[in-house]
């Protein structure tokens, strides 16, 4: 087993890209360019363990909430499901941390000409799931399939939690595009240095502040310090969905493109050293674009009691022993600007 940050990983790579995948928590931890060593990828400030390394005891370094053990191992792009979101008092009693067991289980991986395959099981939600990975090129094509292991039908969560951070995430300078259309603020207080208006409905990227002027979310804030949470609706008259970062200074184009139908939401989460709390400790920089069928994170039967925005869905339906599967595509390259489309790569 290789290391990255101190962690157990596997690698694959080619001529343009390696692209690291950890053992513990199955964390796409990162997606680096070799010709210029950028990692668009978030990588914590705070030290990273191994999931199954966590206990109460490190409370002073991973804080002291339920969130920690997640803190503890999270990087890059990591899995929610069936959750995504805290859970209920309950749920955290039995075991369960936010975003679910997908972000903390242990993965079996192997490595072949094809790629990588993880695998693993959730016992506390009764799913098997795996996940295949191949380069093309300048692009990782991603196959994920969900089997229930319960025998009831029930509705589950289930979002790609793409996190970028420095040195490819820069204040009022990485710019962004997504085929989002409708979009709302987060209900309520976020974090500590929110500044758009709580519930705020708006057509994306011109979000309303709290000062009375208009946010434009396609260039990362220039503040030093803010917090926020907007959920968008991506287009329901496209086949493919997007997202597309671009960095100016690196000149480097990454995002990742699936199918609007298995992710119909794009979750935009900002924390630019809004929380000083451990472990952030008021110096993480970080955008989340992160697509899935859930607009939201909350729990479970908040997920469920709204049911619906913009008359869309706001979870999926695993069927009793039934199974899922999705494929989607992260890219990155160079380029000068940033186009206004992404698309998948065809073959």
């Amino acid at each position: 087993m290789d290391q990255f940050q101190g962690r157990a990983a596997r690698f694959i790579e080619n001529e343009h890209l390696r692209v690291v995948v950890l053992e513990g928590g199955g964390h796409i931890a990162a997606i680096i360019d070799k010709r210029s060593g950028v990692n668009p990828l978030w990588i914590p400030p705070w030290p990273s363990i191994e999931p199954s390394a966590f206990d109460a005891s490190q409370a002073a370094v991973f804080g002291p909430a339920v969130d920690a053990k997640l803190l503890a191992g999270i990087m890059g792009h990591n899995l929610c499901l069936d959750m995504f979101g805290g859970p209920s008092v309950e749920e955290a009693a039995a075991g369960l941390t936010p975003h679910g067991e997908g972000s903390v289980a242990p993965y079996e991986i192997s490595a072949s000409n094809e790629g990588l395959s993880m695998s693993a099981l959730f016992p506390l939600a009764q799913i098997h799931f795996t996940r295949r990975l191949a380069l093309r090129g300048r692009a990782v094509r991603i196959v994920e399939s969900v089997e229930s292991r319960c025998a009831r039908d029930r509705p589950i969560a289930w979002t790609q939690h793409v996190t970028l951070g420095p040195p490819y995430l820069e204040r009022g300078s990485t710019t962004f595009r997504a085929s989002a259309t409708r979009s709302k603020v987060i209900e309520g207080s976020f974090s500590p240095a929110d500044y758009l208006v709580p519930g705020a409905e708006f057509d994306w990227p011109h979000a309303p502040r709290i000062d009375g002027k208009t946010a434009d979310l396609s260039v990362y804030n220039a503040s030093a310090v803010s917090s926020a949470y907007t959920a968008q609706l991506l287009d329901p008259s496209a086949e493919d969905a997007f997202f597309a970062a671009f960095s100016p200074s690196s000149r480097l184009i990454f995002g990742y493109v699936w199918r609007r139908e298995d992710f119909p939401w794009l979750g935009i989460w900002e924390e630019n050293c809004s929380r000083t709390h451990a472990p952030w400790n008021g110096r993480t920089l970080t955008r989340g674009m992160e697509f899935g069928v859930s607009p939201f994170p909350e729990r479970r039967r908040a997920m469920v009691e709204r049911g619906r925005l913009f008359g869309v869905p706001t979870y999926r339906w695993l069927p009793a022993r039934g199974r899922a599967e999705v494929e989607y595509w992260a890219i990155l390259r160079p380029a000068d600007t940033i186009p206004e489309r992404l698309e998948r790569p065809r073959d």
